[in-house]
């Protein structure tokens, strides 16, 4: 089982880490083909990736935390994400057939 978390920031790997998440690859940009049963990926993906994890048979776990807008695009250390409650949420989500 590797543990992906999928984030252009430190901050977040670091807030991870110190909040118990083991992260064995951290990665700006993801490709999920990589993905295996048991896989587990951490972040802020677009619902279609969400969807291909779980039917590559990986868990996701959303990460989320209540951004001020004048903090939005700045970069965060793990206090900062701390102080905005930052969480890691499992999401699972399935593609639907048809239009």
């Amino acid at each position: 089982m590797t543990t992906y978390f999928i984030s252009r920031h430190p901050g977040a790997v670091e807030w991870a880490e110190s909040e118990g998440f083991h992260v064995d690859e951290r990665l700006a940009h993801f490709d999920v083909t990589i993905v295996q049963q048991g896989d587990r990926v951490l972040g802020t993906l677009p619902i279609n990736l969400v969807a291909e994890v779980n039917a590559r048979g990986g868990q996701y776990l959303h990460l989320t935390l209540e951004l001020p807008s004048d903090r939005r695009g700045k970069e965060l250390t793990a206090q900062d994400m701390r102080e905005f409650g930052a969480r890691l949420e499992p999401y699972q989500a399935t593609k639907l057939s048809g239009s």
